[in-house]
């Protein structure tokens, strides 16, 4: 059984202040791109689930997902070896290894026959605040820590340009610095917000790109490169550049390209995947 896991972007995202539980609520438009990992299910020889993964050194989410579903429907069926063909980006903020997850508990669900739409929610909010709205890709608007979920309509086609960068942050870290630069906003602010969002052309705004740029400076090199063009996605560093057209966004690559980031350094990706 094979599974795409699609990246995402924040076409814009909204920070509260920490919560005594070390949280943010958070208000963002989250948009399935069609850069994925490829995920292959089978029943495993051994006895134990395993997951593999060349690209990821160390834990992965997926594992979790497989304990963790297994725990939440009782399904005590064969071991399941999951191998991972990682495409996205790792430590982008492109969401790689929360798509993961979520594509794991659709493969398990499958392969089942369990798992309410219910259920798999519950277990996706307490893996990662991205993973429930990976669940189903398309376009969401995240509210809470991510599992508020509200289905927006697809949106005419636009270009994307993903332009990675060699860095990593972690979601954690990038966190911590938007604190210590009080980047955050108060509850009130963000309900003020939530009514002025047009969630088919949001404003591409993101509160955790200055904290991004604080511990990784060559960011503003890259958005630089963009001419106003770029933001920062999710917790950084990848940039994201925005087109009325695939064509427009390919042209830009091909611009960044001439100017020495490499061949595989840009891609024009073409909006999301169909729901």
């Amino acid at each position: 059984m094979r599974e795409l896991a699609p990246a995402k972007i924040n076409l814009c995202l909204y920070v509260g202040h920490r919560r005594p539980d070390g949280y943010h609520d958070l208000l963002s438009v989250m948009q399935s791109i069609d850069l994925a990992d490829e995920l292959e299910l089978r029943d495993a020889d051994g006895a134990r689930d395993e997951v593999r993964c060349p690209a990821v050194d160390g834990p992965n989410l997926a594992e979790q997902a497989i304990a963790a579903f297994r725990a939440a429907t009782g399904w005590d069926g064969p071991s399941q070896l999951l191998t991972i063909t990682k495409r996205i980006p790792i430590a982008a903020g492109l969401g790689g290894g929360s798509a993961d997850a979520a594509a794991t508990l659709r493969l398990l669900a499958r392969r089942a026959g369990l798992g309410t739409a219910a259920q798999l929610q519950e277990i996706a909010k307490h893996l990662g605040a991205d993973v429930p709205s990976q669940l189903a890709p398309g376009r969401w608007l995240a509210e809470g820590i991510g599992e508020r979920l509200t289905r927006l309509p697809n949106a005419p086609p636009i270009g994307y340009l993903i332009v990675p960068s060699q860095a990593k942050l972690s979601t954690a870290a990038v966190y911590a610095e938007a604190d210590r630069l009080r980047l955050t906003r108060g509850p009130d602010e963000l309900k003020t917000l939530r009514t002025t969002i047009d969630p088919t052309n949001p404003k591409p705004v993101n509160d955790l790109e200055p904290a991004a740029r604080s511990l990784e400076p060559t960011i503003e090199a890259t958005l630089e490169r963009l001419s106003g063009a770029g933001f920062v996605t999710g917790s950084g560093p990848t940039v994201v550049g925005l087109f009325p057209t695939l064509q427009e966004a390919a042209d830009a690559a091909a611009g960044l390209r001439a100017q020495g980031l490499g061949a595989n350094a840009a891609g024009a990706v073409h909006n999301h995947l169909p729901a």
